[in-house]
């Protein structure tokens, strides 16, 4: 089996770089640079080196910009789909997959996997597209494996049933949690040492909803103190609770001598 690919479709919280009501220092220089426009979270695995109708495509979360961010990274197809949570921002974009499945698999149902209280959601919010989702539970603990690659839920700090996944390949150990707080003791043994930590940073120091979230601060100390051998911080939304732009964020991560940096929409890495 050949390297994977990890890309982060979406990184912000869930109102987005520029938000369209802000115009804070954060915002106005998304506005003037687009490649620092941040959408809502979201992530895809695709295996390496295959043309793109011929690879194996595992989604991460449905945001509601995510026809924009398929269609930024050239996909055509998805063979399954997991969720972390059931939040708006993170199933908002789920409608633009019925299409998909009614115009592209032939009305075959697309495999969805998540907690029980996720599924619960989803079902909820659409409820119109029960003919055309798989929904298959998933418990804390459990292991999926798709395409070579093993993606373990663990629970994290959030909302009722939301996960971050360890994703595991034969080279490398990720742990993507994009909504989580400090995580449960279990969840920390389980991803210690990983090589790759992609987690929740929303906060720009005062963090004023620190049983959901982290702040860039406590993102890094709980990554460091973990072991992790790179951090991604993400889901940052750059305006809570003072604005901070991405240059002065870069130039913070200047003292971690490249062990922390920013993620960004599109960004991809090997796996």
């Amino acid at each position: 089996m050949g390297e994977h690919l990890f890309t982060f479709m979406g990184t912000a919280a869930g109102c987005g770089v520029p938000s369209f009501f802000c115009d804070c220092p954060a915002c106005a220089e998304a506005r003037a640079h687009p490649e620092l426009v941040r959408g809502d979270c979201g992530a895809m695995v695709r295996r390496a080196g295959l043309p793109e109708s011929e690879t194996p495509t595992l989604i991460i979360d449905t945001p509601p910009d995510a026809r924009h961010q398929l269609l930024r990274e050239g996909v055509r197809h998805a063979d399954e789909v997991l969720f972390t949570h059931c939040h708006f921002d993170h199933i908002g974009g789920l409608g633009e997959y019925e299409y998909l499945v009614a115009l592209k698999r032939g009305g075959s149902p697309l495999p969805v996997f998540a907690s029980p209280d996720a599924h619960a959601g989803i079902a909820s919010e659409f409820h119109y597209m029960d003919w055309c989702l798989g929904i298959q539970d998933l418990m804390p603990g459990d292991a999926h494996r798709f395409d070579g690659v093993t993606y373990t839920a663990l629970p994290v700090t959030h909302a009722p049933g939301t996960y971050g996944y360890l994703i595991e390949t034969p080279h490398t150990r990720l742990f993507y949690a994009s909504d989580t707080g400090p995580l449960p003791p279990k969840t920390a043994d389980a991803i210690r040492g990983v090589d790759i930590l992609a987690m929740d940073a929303t906060f720009w120091k005062r963090n004023w909803n620190p049983d959901a979230h982290h702040s860039v601060q406590e993102c890094i100390e709980e990554g460091l103190a973990l072991d992790a051998g790179t951090i991604y911080l993400t889901h940052l939304c750059m305006h809570y609770d003072e604005p901070i732009t991405c240059a002065e964020l870069e130039a913070y991560l200047e003292r971690y001598d490249g062990r922390v940096k920013m993620a960004m929409d599109g960004l991809t890495i090997s796996i």
